[in-house]
């Protein structure tokens, strides 16, 4: 299990939601019915469109603060004259005409993530050079938000596949975790159509040629996170030629192996949860007692009661083992929710309920915990993407999940249960047309700068360091906390990133802030 590479903006906003004792405010996520979708021809090889689509003509207009646009992209890029469905577009206008530069597309990651809501934290943040220079281009990318977005069934159905414990003691564990991913694929496709088969990253990548040209830019800039680094490295292996700037912040390493991916994650939110433990004992307020290694066992084991006798919510849900694990890692992407972290755990130890850990939880999840109803559709947008994306994989016994069980916990014995508490996409009926395997091309593109963060939990420096040896990029480095560095870090970072972007002044690679 990978979890969710999501933005660290999300987190800093999770103070607020339990301060509030709410999830935020949007609109359930919906198909657009006017949107048609074919059967994907599958197995067959992408190629390039032409066409009407590249000539399309963007509608601008008012939304709040930004401009939005709504753009057609193919279903099926092997079908590139095929149907089409939604992309959802916004943008902040450079705020220099005269220093003008062009489009900056930026993604905050999931995969599943969503562009729009993006953009609105991202100009909060970014450097004054960079917001003068460039239309900060957001986008929820397809299958995802207001674009034609993946759909699953009902919030019961979603409830059933992700909420509860299925703990992996034997084949037939193994047997009936794949029986239920189908089943939950079978909802997808009868909500969805063909576009549960099209939304793997290398068509995302292809969406985003289709913006550079129809914006009106001869190379793509872009700024990605997280996950939004395997968008835009995917995007340099498949059209190296329209590289501009390209920035890939928090990145992914996605070809390294998958288990080396899972240990990597285990490893990062394992030191992730020392570094709070260790803060929490400086703290006169701190929930739990004893040494750093005695409160790490406090938590493992009121996980090991989630699981046994899960903890009363006050709600729906009670506070199971997933649950209680989703909770604990959403605050460990940003320092900043520590705080939030300590206040679940207080009402843990001395009440022995977990009201506020659900409703950390349920913010992971995208998740209204007192509805029950989903508020994105990112949780199964992940999974979505991230299978088609996986390709062709052999298919597990138990004997393989009894020794990666092992090699989680030797690399987290607090979370390494839970990392090989599931079988992935066992069951999943579809791969992607087009699994990027190599990038041998997009090491040819020019100007590309990737960042890692010493101590982030979700995408580990060395993951930053080999994927800037793939792309024979140069290597920023932020020492800190948290998941991500531009924007939610020091203004080294702002002025090294700004600098490469606006002026094409890169900074010398292992440059450390």
């Amino acid at each position: 299990m990978v979890t969710r590479m999501r933005s660290a903006l999300a987190v800093i906003a999770a103070s607020a939601l339990v301060v509030a004792g709410c999830t935020p405010d949007k609109e359930q996520v919906t198909v657009d019915e006017s949107s048609s979708a074919a059967p994907s021809a599958s197995g067959s090889e992408p190629t390039e469109a032409t066409g009407d689509i590249y000539s399309q003509q963007v509608a601008w207009g008012a939304c709040g603060s930004l401009e939005c646009a709504t753009v057609q992209v193919p279903v099926d890029w092997s079908e590139p004259d095929g149907d089409t469905m939604d992309l959802e577009i916004n943008r902040s206008v450079a705020r220099d005409a005269g220093a003008r530069i062009g489009s900056l597309l930026i993604n905050p990651g999931g995969p599943g993530g969503s562009g729009l809501d993006f953009t609105e934290y991202f100009v909060t943040t970014a450097g004054e050079d960079l917001l003068g220079a460039y239309d900060v281009v957001g986008f929820d990318p397809r299958g995802v938000g207001q674009s034609t977005p993946v759909m699953c069934g009902s919030d019961e159905v979603i409830d059933a596949y992700y909420i509860p414990d299925y703990p992996l003691t034997s084949q037939s564990d193994l047997d009936d975790w794949a029986t239920r991913t189908e089943a939950f694929a079978a909802e997808c496709a009868a909500d969805s159509g063909a576009v549960v088969e099209n939304v793997d990253t290398a068509s995302a990548a292809r969406d985003m040629d289709l913006l550079r040209e129809i914006l009106g830019d001869e190379e793509l800039h872009y700024l990605g996170f997280s996950y939004g680094t395997q968008l835009g490295a995917t995007y340099a292996e498949l059209f190296p030629d329209n590289v501009g700037r390209l920035v890939l912040d928090g990145a992914v390493d996605f070809l390294l192996p998958g288990e080396e991916q899972s240990i990597g994650q285990a490893e990062g939110f394992e030191q992730a949860l020392t570094n709070f433990l260790v803060w929490c004992d400086t703290r006169d307020d701190c929930a739990l007692e004893g040494s750093v290694e005695d409160k790490r066992q406090h938590i493992s084991d009121l996980m090991a009661q989630a699981l046994e006798d899960p903890f009363e919510t006050g709600e729906a849900w009670e506070l199971n083992g997933n649950l209680m694990v989703y909770g604990i890692v959403v605050t460990l992407y940003d320092e900043a929710s520590w705080g939030l972290l300590n206040t679940a755990l207080t009402e843990l130890v001395q009440s022995g309920t977990g009201s506020v850990m659900y409703t950390l939880a349920n913010f992971y999840l995208d998740r209204d915990g007192a509805t029950g109803s989903y508020t994105a559709n990112a949780t199964w947008a992940f999974t979505a993407i991230g299978c088609l994306d996986a390709g062709e994989e052999e298919p597990w016994s138990y004997e393989d999940v009894e020794e990666f069980r092992a090699l989680m916990v030797d690399a987290s014995p607090t979370f390494g249960w839970w990392f090989a508490a599931s079988a992935g996409c066992e069951g999943w009926p579809w791969v992607a047309d087009d699994v990027i395997t190599s990038l041998d091309n997009a090491a040819s593109a020019p100007q590309m700068l990737v960042i890692g963060t010493t101590n982030d939990p979700a995408t580990p420096l060395v993951w930053a360091e080999s994927l800037a040896d793939r792309l024979d990029a140069e290597l920023l480095v932020y020492d800190g906390e948290g998941h991500t560095a531009y924007g939610r870090s020091n203004q080294c970072v702002i002025d090294n990133v700004d600098g490469f972007l606006v002026d094409g002044v890169m900074p010398d690679s292992g440059t450390e802030c």
